[in-house]
């Protein structure tokens, strides 16, 4: 069943290629969306798929990215709207 996640990621997020990883990770899993910079230096993302692969995508994110360190990940989970036909980086 696919679902939809609103995430934000804060810690090292930017200036560190996070962006293309959670592309690049997300495409692997099979997950559509998007992802952009804050202002205040944190992340956002909006994750569809499987549950499981969107946790996938998180836990790879914080595990297998070089550079990245991730302080604090905040999740709200949702219905899927099935809006996105792919992954995209956002300005």
């Amino acid at each position: 069943m696919k679902v939809r996640a609103e995430v934000r990621f804060t810690g090292i997020v930017q200036g560190v290629h996070f962006r293309d990883y959670t592309r690049r990770f997300a495409n692997q899993e099979r997950v559509t969306g998007w992802v952009r910079n804050l202002s205040d230096g944190s992340v956002q993302a909006c994750f569809e798929g499987d549950q499981h692969n969107i946790e996938e995508v998180v836990r790879r994110l914080r595990e297998e990215h070089p550079r990245a360190r991730i302080d604090k990940v905040d999740v709200k989970w949702g219905e899927c709207k099935g809006e996105f036909s792919k992954f995209l980086i956002k300005g």
